[in-house]
């Protein structure tokens, strides 16, 4: 299941430095708008402590986590929508993945210049969600314009089309991102080829320097505090080091795993496990995900071929100490077609060749 987080931001925010931090994947951060512009890819691992203990369980000759893909963008300014910095060459680079990390500055340094002059996070903010409004905006009128000759002929669907799209338009003339908006199931499918910029779930990145962090104004999405210039350096150390440099700084874990954790749940998804001697693995699912379609994530003949599943929790498992003794104990369960499968369910599905 591939999936894609973009960073985005003004320039010299510490967009750059978040990507090279979290994927160890030198592209250039340097002092200056704009110095990245074709945008960088780096696939990164999902942090998941409980493969370990299972593996060592089953003797594992190997682990693999689940990952996440993190897409560095190019710095957004003002009046992007209307061709100023880069314009909108980075649109199509956002619309693409599946969510947005906004990276905001809330850090003072004279040698690292503030595309506006001064430091004031609420505005950066403000500015980058208006330009992704803008640019929905105008994604919204083109659907409007050419379907509203067609939708004056009294074609149904097509008017309900035209009511649904009116509605987004004028809640983005009025700032509302089509996140904050609700819809049903049916309008979301029926929006679902709009590839809205707004309506993707968001997370926001404050980058401080240990400094009070500013009053930053956000109700209705993840904010993140970090250091991401001390977070590149822990991540630049050898894994043991950066153990326990994050141990001496009294903390449970990087930010840098913090934040891969909270995208991956801003996505509503879900990781189940299997395990044995070959591997220990984690799968991704969305939430609500039915056992044969978790399945399928492994290989797609399996949801055609499923049977049942053998299904335990990964806190029984631990406590019984294997499987063959989870058994013993009953936790190991049989769930049919129409078991949801859980965050952290072990999984082992039976299949008819």
């Amino acid at each position: 299941m591939s999936l894609s987080i973009a960073i985005v931001g003004l320039p010299n925010v510490g967009k750059s430095t978040l990507f090279n931090a979290l994927t160890n994947k030198q592209v250039e951060a340097a002092n200056y708008p704009f110095c990245t512009i074709e945008p960088n890819v780096g696939t990164v691992k999902v942090p998941d402590e409980r493969l370990n203990k299972l593996s060592e369980i089953s003797k594992s000759e190997k682990i693999i986590n689940t990952t996440i893909e993190f897409v560095d963008i190019a710095g957004i300014v003002k009046d992007a929508h209307q061709g100023e910095g880069l314009g909108n060459k980075f649109l199509a680079n956002i619309r693409e993945c599946d969510a947005i990390c906004e990276v905001v500055r809330n850090f003072k340094n004279d040698n690292i210049i503030h595309v506006d002059g001064r430091i004031d996070p609420n505005a950066d903010k403000e500015t980058i969600n208006m330009e992704l409004i803008f640019a929905d905006i105008a994604t919204v009128e083109k659907r409007i314009e050419r379907i509203s000759r067609e939708a004056r002929a009294g074609n149904k669907d097509l008017l309900k089309l035209q009511e649904l799209y009116t509605r987004i338009n004028e809640n983005l003339n009025k700032g509302i991102a089509a996140r904050d908006l609700s819809f049903t199931d049916e309008e979301k499918l029926l929006i679902r080829d709009l590839n809205l910029l707004t309506i993707k779930p968001i997370i926001y990145v404050l980058n401080t320097d240990g400094a009070e962090v500013a009053d930053f104004q956000e109700e209705t999405a993840q904010v993140i505090k970090l250091n991401i210039k001390l977070e590149a350096e822990i991540s630049a150390l050898p894994p043991e080091e950066q153990a326990e440099y994050i141990t001496e700084l009294g903390l449970d874990e990087s930010g840098l795993d913090k934040l891969i954790k909270t995208a991956y749940k801003t996505l509503n998804l879900i990781t189940y496990i299997t395990t044995g001697q070959i591997e220990t693995r984690a799968w991704t699912v969305k939430q609500h995900t039915l056992a044969p379609q978790a399945a399928a994530v492994i290989h797609t003949d399996f949801e055609k071929g499923f049977v049942r599943a053998e299904v335990i929790s990964y806190s029984q498992f631990i406590e019984a100490g294997s499987e063959s003794k989870a058994r013993d104990m009953g936790f190991l369960r049989t769930e049919g077609k129409t078991y949801e499968v859980k965050d952290g369910d072990v999984c082992n599905f039976l299949i008819n060749k």
